[in-house]
């Protein structure tokens, strides 16, 4: 596992675990929990250069970054990482689950291996992640876990059933965690953005971008930072009496 880390603070900080950090969206949360002054781990798996960009980016504006190439899907890869992590600052005080994968197809041409693929990234992963993280929060009574999910796993997609059920599995799994742990002074909750304009939205075709827009009440499709912003907020002082929300950037996509 590869490091970058800043050697301009060595004060105590909260530390940070972002998934999926070569993203868009992870990218931005990675930024905003840097700049509320989070040391932050940055998770990647097939992106290394991304990942590593970011990482000198919140290194140059002063932050502390580290850089991790783990497998979530495998519990064993999880307990390196965080081993790591542990290692080079001590222990995970927000995990944010992000990391995840879409396949946009029909149903019945689903084949096992994608299913077990998306099953495996989008659900399993959260789960270790957060099985991991928990016993050094409940040890010290503090800690939050934000999973990103989506609309579609408020409400389902044609053409994105099997992406619908893990994201929705992770609605179901924020609710039952967040009763859970809730006593031991851990907060659990759930970020499901709507149309948001990430390179897994590349696929639209300007005249798609330009109907989603339309039905959009703001009429506008949301931004990175548009979920960076809110996870912030619910990892922050301000938050601190939300837990089992599932709280969706959508612009008014879907009400529900």
């Amino acid at each position: 596992m590869e490091s970058l880390v800043s050697l301009k603070s060595q004060e105590e900080k909260p530390i940070a675990l972002v998934t999926g950090a070569s993203g868009g969206i992870g990218s931005a949360i990675g930024r905003q929990l840097a700049a509320d002054g989070y040391r932050v781990a940055l998770q990647y798996h097939t992106n290394q250069e991304a990942c590593q960009a970011l990482c000198a980016s919140i290194v140059a504006g002063g932050g502390e970054g580290i850089v991790l190439d783990c497998d979530i899907s495998s519990a064993a890869q999880v307990e390196e990482m965080f081993a790591a992590i542990e290692k080079q600052w001590g222990n995970v005080t927000l995990l944010v689950n992000n990391a995840g994968v879409a396949r946009q197809q029909l149903f019945t041409d689903m084949t096992e291996e994608r299913w077990q693929e998306m099953w495996q990234v989008n659900v399993s992963g959260a789960i270790w992640c957060a099985k991991r993280a928990l016993p050094s929060m409940i040890h010290e009574k503090r800690g939050v876990i934000i999973n990103i999910s989506s609309i579609w796993g408020m409400v389902g997609a044609s053409c994105e059933v099997a992406y619908s059920v893990t994201k929705g599995a992770l609605i179901s799994f924020t609710k039952a965690l967040a009763k859970e742990v809730g006593p031991s002074g851990i907060r659990v909750n759930c970020v499901a953005p709507g149309v948001i304009d990430t390179a897994m939205n590349s696929h639209l075709s300007a005249a798609d971008i330009a109907a989603l827009k339309e039905e959009t009440p703001l009429g506008v499709i949301g931004t990175p930072q548009d979920v960076a912003g809110l996870v912030g907020f619910l990892s922050s002082p301000q938050g601190a009496f939300i837990t089992g929300q599932v709280i969706s950037p959508n612009g008014g996509f879907v009400i529900v």
